[in-house]
């Protein structure tokens, strides 16, 4: 569930202009207007820096994040790995394999193409391409809207997802890879994604089951297949599984396992380069053990694609829905 930069991802960009009469204050929902270099809420006249040319529509009071850590344009989020780190990531091999997103995204673009000629895209945790999302960011017709809570190479817009600042049913689908992990009230999150989804927009999502924590101190959940249906009750499924199956679980826990043995960087660093070694292979198995209902309950992450509908599920319906997967 890893992201790699990727430049021509902005291709498909909507302007500021057009951005401007879709934003709405994050506190309120109110319009927002253009003023001196900042946007203005025209109702509870909250104001909103412009930094680089990026909207920071932060509500201070309902969120982790303050203004100041974007206008100061301190690091929120992603911390910049030593470079010693990046040099041994760049030559070991990768614990990790995203077999389920390239197939997942044509099936997402397909279902958008019908309800829209151009459907517009909020991209949650996009300020980098998302795994397998080459062939799916290169479709001109979509109007994509990259949000974070950190500024990177592709961000347009920072917002708290638990606030997101659109009129209601203004989006036409959501991503949130590797996203849901990282907000503290994944249900609150749903629901904003659930209101500005027009009445048939799509959410794709994937998310983390047996994986150590990672971006801390913003890593709050794990979800279960049965919890992850419960978190997006209020849509209907098209279609969940693993993202990483037990394979590539292993393997990652297996490289947590060695680096807790030792405090010192350099016994780590070593630690590290032993277990992609002997590990790597792991997530090779998860293409065959992936086919089998077990996958689901030892899986590295979860995926989800799922259509809005007016009436959440009951607690009872999440549970026998959820028995097809036991």
């Amino acid at each position: 569930m890893s992201t790699k930069p990727d430049s021509q991802a902005r291709s498909a960009q909507p302007d500021m202009a057009a951005c401007i009469e879709l934003y709405r204050c994050p506190k309120c929902r109110e319009r927002l207007l253009s003023q001196d270099g900042s946007l203005a809420c025209a109702r509870c006249a909250a104001l909103y820096p412009i930094v680089d040319g990026v909207p920071v529509l932060i509500a201070e009071s309902q969120s982790v994040f303050r203004l100041a850590d974007f206008t100061g344009r301190r690091d929120t989020f992603f911390a910049r790995e030593p470079l010693l780190r990046r040099l041994v990531y760049a030559v070991l091999p990768d614990m990790s394999k995203n077999r389920v997103a390239p197939a997942n995204y044509r099936l997402f673009s397909t279902l958008l193409f019908e309800n829209a000629e151009r459907p517009r895209v909020l991209i949650l945790g996009g300020s980098i391409l998302g795994t397998g999302m080459q062939e799916f960011r290169a479709q001109s017709q979509i109007e994509f809207i990259d949000s974070d809570v950190a500024f990177g190479p592709l961000t347009k817009l920072v917002c708290d997802a638990h606030d997101l600042p659109f009129e209601d049913g203004s989006i036409d689908g959501v991503v949130a890879q590797a996203v849901l992990e990282h907000v503290s009230d994944p249900y609150r999150v749903c629901a904003e994604i659930h209101r500005v989804l027009k009445p048939k927009g799509l959410v794709y999502a994937e998310t983390p089951f047996l994986q150590p924590a990672h971006s801390t101190p913003y890593d709050f959940h794990r979800f279960t297949h049965i919890g992850y249906r419960r978190v997006f009750r209020s849509f209907g499924v098209i279609g969940m599984g693993p993202v990483g199956g037990p394979g590539q679980a292993l393997g990652h826990l297996w490289e947590h396992f060695l680096s807790c043995f030792f405090t010192a960087r350099p016994l780590r660093a070593l630690m590290l380069v032993f277990a992609r070694i002997t590990g790597f292979w792991l997530k090779y198995l998860d293409g065959f053990l992936n086919k089998r209902k077990a996958a689901m309950h030892g899986a590295f992450g979860l995926f989800i694609l799922a259509r809005r509908n007016e009436k959440p599920l009951t607690d009872r319906e999440v549970v026998d829905e959820c028995r097809a997967y036991d």
